[in-house]
């Protein structure tokens, strides 16, 4: 074989060595893609599958509030209403509350009131009735806590203000029970803020037809 036919032969081999090792690196670039991917999607299965999880269970749990708040609420107590209007100083409300007993005393449900409505939110000072039962006749919630529930009911109570704009939330001196929810006419008692019939009260009569003014605004004003 003559020095060029070797010169030429040389530069096959190493064009040949050259290929199969470019074709083992485009192999093993597709291998770490392949696995990059698969990695990829178990990650992403991975976190959205919780995701996904929680909000079936929410949405789970919100048919469920929604059921229970179609039909009157368990325990609750309606009471007929006078008519009622705008009246100067204090109001006496015995007439127009459920019939209390030793435990104390219960929030008004309607009747007259300030001509002020006391702003919905959340409060760690006892308001006057006659400002919150102006909030009652727009359709608002009032929610009234005693002084030593605990600190996980005021949380709970604090969020539900914070998420409903026509949710009142106030302490109650000498409450005869540890949470009360008061609507326009209607009131129900429950141990705990937990309680599930909390939840349920509240759909079924936030910004209830059943209220005298339904939508007029629980803001503008006195308080927070």
């Amino acid at each position: 074989m003559s020095a060029a036919s070797k010169r030429t032969s040389t530069r096959e081999d190493r064009a040949a060595r050259l290929a199969l090792i470019q074709a083992e690196q485009r192999a093993a670039e597709r291998r770490r893609t392949r696995r990059w991917v698969v990695v990829s999607s178990i990650v992403v299965l991975a976190v959205a599958a919780p995701t996904t999880f929680v909000i079936a269970g929410e949405a789970r749990r919100d048919a469920e509030v929604a059921d229970v708040a179609a039909r009157p609420i368990a325990g609750e107590q309606q009471v007929d209403v006078a008519e009622s209007g705008h009246v100067p100083g204090e109001v006496d409300y015995q007439s127009e509350t459920p019939a209390d007993d030793d435990r104390g005393v219960l929030p008004p449900i309607g009747g007259d009131h300030d001509q002020i409505p006391q702003n919905c939110g959340y409060y760690t000072e006892p308001v006057r009735d006659e400002n919150a039962v102006h909030s009652l006749e727009h359709g608002a919630v009032w929610v009234t806590y005693r002084d030593d529930v605990s600190a996980t009911d005021r949380d709970r109570l604090r969020d539900l203000a914070e998420k409903n704009p026509y949710l009142l939330v106030t302490p109650y001196t000498d409450l005869a029970a540890p949470v009360v929810a008061t609507a326009w006419g209607v009131q129900l008692e429950v141990d705990s803020a937990l309680d599930d019939r909390l939840e349920p009260f509240l759909v079924r009569y936030l910004e209830s037809e059943d209220a005298p003014e339904p939508g007029a605004p629980c803001s503008g004003g006195v308080g927070v």
